[in-house]
């Protein structure tokens, strides 16, 4: 669905692709040497697939918290952007020009799902002082969070941030606060991944 710039939101549980389903392995052959303390998930099945992998290589539960979950599109979720801009002109309007509190038709806002998703990560930071902790969760979703702790204006979560599907954020928790070591990383990804239209 990323491909056909269809929303896909949490009202929508498609699994993955075959090629979501190289990410994900090519993310588990990529950082398994790495030393992980956990592995959290959004409940929707393709979060879970793209955890998979590495969880099992590691010998590590995938623990699923629902505030992980991607934003809620309402009734746009499985229709075009096109079609919901014409179909829903004047609340499609309100949206794109600021998310953070005008939500999709019947959906939810970008502060909704940002106070979800920091909910969770202040739990993960208190049951994990340190080490590397896995978060798997959506493109909207993770924008959202890179706002919420990078100091951005939540209703510019699409325009400040990439996220494109298959890849690695990497956000420190230091004594000055939260540090983005990386934004969007696809190296793990071989080329004809990379070159997959509409990731």
């Amino acid at each position: 669905m990323s491909r056909e710039n269809v929303f896909c939101g949490r009202g929508l549980d498609p699994a993955l692709t075959d090629e979501g389903i190289a990410m994900a392995e090519s993310f588990a052959s990529a950082y398994r040497a790495t030393p992980w303390r956990a592995i959290y998930s959004s409940p929707l099945r393709r979060a879970v697939a793209t955890a998979t992998p590495l969880a099992s290589a590691v010998g590590l539960p995938v623990e699923q918290r629902d505030g992980l979950a991607e934003i809620d599109y309402g009734d746009w979720d499985g229709i075009s952007a096109d079609v919901v801009a014409a179909r829903w002109h004047d609340e499609h309007e309100r949206w794109s020009a600021d998310p953070a509190w005008n939500p999709p038709t019947q959906g939810e806002t970008a502060i909704a799902l940002g106070q979800r998703m920091t909910d969770v990560v202040e739990e993960i930071t208190r049951a994990h002082d340190d080490g590397n902790v896995l978060i798997v969760s959506h493109k909207a979703s993770i924008r959202v969070l890179l706002c919420e702790l990078l100091g951005v204006d939540v209703g510019r979560f699409r325009y400040r941030f990439g996220c494109p599907v298959g890849s690695v954020t990497i956000i420190a928790f230091g004594a000055h606060g939260p540090l983005a070591e990386a934004v969007a990383d696809r190296s793990h990804l071989d080329a004809r991944l990379r070159a997959l239209p509409g990731t």
